[in-house]
């Protein structure tokens, strides 16, 4: 099972960096329409993935961690 709302993940990192799914799109190299449709099928993480998983007695919960500035 996965463990994390992915839609509610990004949605609140969005409104932490005051950005729309059409800029993370067009960031993404792609468009605001696919990004919500990923979202709404939860489709960044595999789904075969989550089912090896499952069979090896496992959830999946994702971690997001900022990353350090580069200089």
């Amino acid at each position: 099972m996965l463990k994390n709302n992915i839609e509610k993940d990004i949605k609140k990192l969005l409104i932490e960096k005051d950005m729309t799914q059409s800029q993370l799109g067009t960031a993404a190299g792609t468009s605001g329409q696919y990004v919500n449709r990923l979202l709404k099928k939860n489709a960044p993480v595999n789904e075969t993935y989550i089912k090896m998983c499952e069979e090896l007695g496992y959830d999946v919960e994702i971690n997001y961690v900022p990353r350090e500035n580069e200089i």
